[in-house]
């Protein structure tokens, strides 16, 4: 027992208790920060929402927009030359830092994910909140502990795991999403660690959410549907709308896929030779001169989904049309390195589709109250099929959509959606951009590979944790440990939990080996 106590000790003060701390004082953070966040953005989505109508009626106002609109353009593309995490979609700029492929400086990245959405917003382009929220969590996770534990450094991607969740969360109101989207979307693995750290930041930040409801100036609803009332409950004989829906639906999430590809080729091809906020420029001229139309073809798309929530009033012709040109508009943006998120617009994208199935089968004979319900299937099946995570939307319709009474019909519309992109071998677009950018940040640099032995140290990080808890350098394997007291390989059926002087042999690929090193070092001590 006495040889044991140290390893106790040890599990306590090197796991548990760093854990709670971070995740905590990350969770809190997180909360305040993106609640902040989301009352500024309801503010900014509502004027956006006037300055439309305005214009509507004073169309000669137009050309003085648009020149306010080309210098927003040129303040954009300076500011994401100057901080590369701030192009495009917050989930994928955070994912690359969690996964340890970019470094990412907290500071300018909290300032720049709190107020540059807040400028998209205004002018109506289709991007949500979610992604700068997830971004403004994982920068609150790498500032705790750059600011409280600089000698810990190896606790940095688990406190910005715990952050994004918080993020999500909040963003979302849905804390059980928040914690599958740091298993499924960004690390794409199960560990006790990381479930811990997103549960202990998601629960923070639950709390913190909760106190500041009741704080009257900061009422920015908790749930992302506060109203929405619970849906019919399907019967087993109605097995068929779902199984109808995943398909359409991951059918229409490959050719979204696609067009992603494609609208990409068009702005960083074909008009690559036009400077970066020109191509800025034309994407907020095209949301200027169609938001004059209809608010409904572009902003975050939270106010569609409402509405198609709701009621499914709008012809099936003005529906396509909508997805079509909000497809266009989001994908645009999102080329062109214009900071917000692409969940909302893909929530409401698979609003838009499934009114469309609903208004098809109900044409068929279905009962009109399956409306609501299909709209549902709809959205969750848009979710998992073109961000392929198909248990966080499972778990999003459950908390945000209040589908707990359709649990099955949930899974089949999630699962068969998610089927489909894969039998097409589609990826999903977050998982797109980070490969470009990817391409982007390593470029022509060579790959330098290392394979070597290295000992855990004493007080190191590792001590304690399992090879699967760690989050090693990106690209990093461990091929076999060694206990130094006995030399005996650890195995599948062995203790698997690292402990001081234990040898492993790693192997990596890396175009920096300084940095890499320096990772490696943060997690097994110094060589």
């Amino acid at each position: 027992m006495k040889n044991k106590l140290p390893l106790y000790k040890n599990y306590i003060m090197n796991l548990i208790f760093p854990a709670f701390v971070f995740g905590s004082i990350t969770g809190i953070l997180t909360s305040i920060f993106v609640t902040l966040f989301k009352f500024c953005a309801k503010y900014a989505v509502s004027f956006s929402h006037t300055m439309y109508d305005y214009l509507s009626t004073h169309v000669y106002l137009l050309p003085l927009v648009l020149a306010l609109g080309l210098g927003v353009a040129f303040l954009i593309a300076l500011i994401c030359k100057k901080e590369p995490n701030l192009r495009g979609g917050g989930i994928p700029a955070s994912i690359l830092a969690m996964r340890g492929i970019t470094p990412i400086r907290w500071l300018r990245n909290l300032i720049g994910a709190l107020f540059l959405p807040l400028i998209s917003f205004c002018f109506g382009i289709p991007l949500g909140t979610e992604g700068p929220s997830v971004l403004i969590g994982t920068t609150v996770g790498k500032g705790s502990v750059s600011m409280l534990a600089t000698k810990h450094k190896a606790w940095n991607k688990y406190s910005m795991t715990g952050g994004a969740s918080a993020g999500f969360s909040v963003a979302t109101g849905s804390p059980i999403s928040g914690i599958m989207f740091a298993i499924e979307d960004v690390h794409g693995r199960i560990s006790p660690m990381i479930v811990m750290v997103a549960t202990i930041s998601v629960f923070f930040s639950r709390i913190t959410s909760e106190l500041l409801d009741k704080i009257a100036f900061l009422q920015t609803d908790i749930m992302l549907f506060p109203n929405l009332s619970k849906p019919i409950a399907l019967e087993i004989k109605d097995i068929w709308i779902p199984l109808a829906v995943g398909i359409i639906v991951g059918i229409m999430a490959v050719l979204f896929l696609n067009y992603y590809r494609a609208i990409y080729a068009l702005f960083n091809k074909v008009l690559k030779k036009l400077p970066h906020s020109i191509r800025i420029f034309i994407v907020i001229a095209l949301v200027l001169c169609i938001g004059i139309i209809s608010f409904d073809f572009i902003s975050t798309g939270h106010h569609l989904t409402e509405s198609l929530l709701y009621d499914g009033q709008r012809a099936i012709a003005l529906l396509f049309a909508i997805l079509l040109v909000r497809m266009t508009l989001s994908l645009c943006a999102n080329c062109n390195a214009i900071n917000g998120g692409m969940f909302l617009p893909i929530m409401s994208l698979g609003a838009v589709l499934s009114s469309i199935i609903a208004k098809v089968v109900i044409s068929l004979g279905v009962d009109s109250s399956y409306y609501t319900v299909i709209v549902m299937l709809g959205i969750t099946a848009c979710i998992s099929s073109m961000m392929k995570t198909p248990l966080t939307a499972i778990f999003f319709a459950i908390e945000a959509l209040s589908c707990y009474e359709n649990i099955l019909f949930i899974i089949v519309a999630s699962i068969f959606a998610f089927i489909i992109t894969e039998i097409f071998r589609a990826k999903s677009i977050n998982d797109t951009i980070i490969e470009r950018r990817e391409t982007e940040i390593h470029g022509d640099r060579k790959m330098i590979k290392i394979d070597t032995y290295v000992a855990i140290k004493p007080g190191s990080f590792a001590i304690g944790k399992q090879i699967r808890d760690i989050f090693w350098p990106n690209g990093l394997q461990v091929l076999s440990v060694k206990r130094s007291e006995n030399e005996a390989d650890i195995n599948q059926y062995g203790e698997n939990d690292l402990r001081q002087g234990d040898i492993i042999h790693v192997r990596y690929a890396t175009a920096d080996p300084e940095r890499t090193n320096d990772e490696l070092y943060a997690i097994i001590g110094n060589q």
